[in-house]
């Protein structure tokens, strides 16, 4: 069994990594990459995609689910759809848990109200990686 990272992500995301890069990074070792590549290649996810769009750390979740369900060059065009449903299945548990994967939703930006915290969404989204992407 693996241990758990969720905590870790959520010190990253104290330490000043954006919530990508926080839920990434905590991970980054276990599908292949190093931290320096994991933080670089996540940073432009943060923020909802510096949008307010998507969740950066439900895009976090999804990046990390191509990493082990893609086939790579060796695969082109084989792997696409196991890798859609993984996306579907995190988004739609996040969405479960949290009524939205959006960013400014959550941020409660247009309502006023809070849906989750940046730290909660880290939280959650790393407690998906570790069902869904560790698990099996």
């Amino acid at each position: 069994m693996i241990e758990s990272r969720v905590q870790k992500a959520v010190e990253l995301h104290r330490k000043g990594y954006n919530c990508a890069q926080a839920v990434v990074c905590a991970y980054c070792d276990l599908f292949g990459i190093d931290e320096q590549t994991a933080y670089r290649a996540s940073e432009a996810f943060g923020f909802g995609m510096g949008q307010m769009e998507t969740c950066g750390a439900v895009s976090a979740a999804c990046m990390l689910a191509g990493l082990k369900t893609s086939g790579g060059l060796d695969a082109i065009g084989k792997t696409k759809g196991d890798t859609y449903k993984m996306n579907r299945i995190i988004c739609d548990k996040f969405r479960e848990k949290n009524q939205s994967t959006l960013c400014r939703e959550l941020k409660g930006t247009e309502t006023g109200k809070v849906l989750r915290t940046c730290p909660g969404c880290v939280e959650d989204a790393a407690q998906l990686v570790e069902t869904y992407l560790l698990s099996n």
